[in-house]
């Protein structure tokens, strides 16, 4: 299923994808949304820097972010790109963090590894699209040195750990029924038995969902709808001997709309244990406490947001989370405390806001 059936699931709305010119990434002017997508006011120019290098393309820099042309990644940084007429969408990189963006009249929808990003947008910006630099940041490999004063992005490669992931496919499709699952595996870890029990743990999930897929299947209906699975996942930390990815888990049983319960795992790359919010946190004993509280008022705040409907009292699980540089995000499944229609509610909290001055959360694995 392409990205924009993901966001009808999502948003709950019918897209209308827009023509784009093949093989490039500026938008026809005949669509009158393209030039209007995005105001000129309070917008400036960035000089980008690769490696303290001067690159000829520049970024903007407008409500609050840097934004990047995905020109740029293609020709400055490298990263393939392509584009889908029949998907209205461009795909830039490789690998397991290709970063996808579906145009349409809603906006532009970015996501990595088909993994949509509620997080981010892209942006149409005089008939160009440009991604917000945090995607570059937290899921991409990259990091920067950026300076409002003097209108320059300086970026840089991260240091990731020696591993690399890989993606494992089960493709199925019928009359009755379509499935499309992704799960990752590691290789390249010294410590073999690491590596194994990460993997295990990986394989496993893969294993309990396709397990109740045919269940399902077995008890299907031939009179309703086709039904329809998918997984996916996308990496969001591989640095400082950890590993941290969210893996979704979509189903779809001939209702009204389908269902996804979405998982996180972190990893110490040290033994392959699985971390819980206390591994990271526990220098802070009163961790769970101050996280509950965040939470509680977070909820409260975002009530017109997420339409909370109140019941929270406290983190039911430590297994809800997912961290990325400085900050960990800790979510709730569709239906814990919203509507369906408010998807996944998330809310994050930097490592500072939870430890003691000078610490990391990474320290207790070393």
């Amino acid at each position: 299923m392409n990205l924009n059936n993901r966001i009808t699931r999502i948003l709950g709305v019918g897209l209308l994808s827009a023509g784009l010119l093949a093989g490039g990434t500026i938008l026809p002017a005949n669509h009158s949304w393209a030039a209007s997508a995005a105001s000129k006011t309070g917008q400036t120019s960035i000089v980008l820097k690769v490696n303290g290098k001067i690159s000829t393309q520049q970024g903007i820099y407008q409500n609050g972010k840097v934004w990047i042309p995905v020109s740029f990644l293609n020709k400055t940084l490298g990263m393939p790109l392509s584009y889908d007429k029949a998907d209205s969408s461009y795909t830039i990189g490789k690998g397991t963090n290709p970063l996808k963006l579906s145009v349409n009249e809603y906006g532009v929808f970015l996501a990595v590894n088909g993994h949509y990003l509620s997080e981010y947008d892209g942006l149409n910006y005089g008939g160009h699209l440009y991604v917000p630099f945090g995607v570059l940041n937290d899921y991409l490999g990259y990091k920067g040195d950026f300076s409002k004063s003097e209108g320059r992005l300086n970026i840089t490669s991260r240091k990731l750990n020696a591993l690399t992931v890989t993606t494992e496919t089960y493709a199925k499709t019928t009359e009755g029924y379509t499935i499309n699952l992704k799960y990752p595996q590691i290789a390249g870890l010294t410590n073999a038995e690491a590596q194994k029990a990460i993997n295990n743990t990986l394989k496993q999930t893969f294993q309990t969902f396709s397990n109740s897929i045919n269940s399902s299947l077995k008890e299907r209906d031939e009179d309703i709808r086709p039904y329809d699975f998918e997984s996916d996942y996308v990496v969001t930390y591989n640095e400082n001997g950890v590993l941290s990815l969210v893996m979704d888990q979509y189903e779809y049983l001939g209702g009204a709309h389908g269902g996804t319960y979405r998982q996180g795992f972190t990893f110490s790359l040290k033994d392959g244990k699985r971390l819980l919010l206390g591994d990271l946190f526990g220098a802070n004993p009163n961790y769970k406490k101050l996280l509950n509280t965040k939470v509680s008022e977070a909820f409260k705040k975002s009530r017109d947001y997420y339409g909370y409907t109140g019941g929270f009292t406290g983190l039911q699980t430590e297994k809800y989370f997912y961290v990325q540089e400085g900050r960990v995000t800790l979510f709730f499944q569709q239906y814990d405390y919203t509507p369906y229609a408010a998807g996944f509610p998330q809310f994050t909290f930097s490592f500072k806001d939870i430890l003691p001055d000078g610490s990391s959360p990474f320290d207790r694995l070393k």
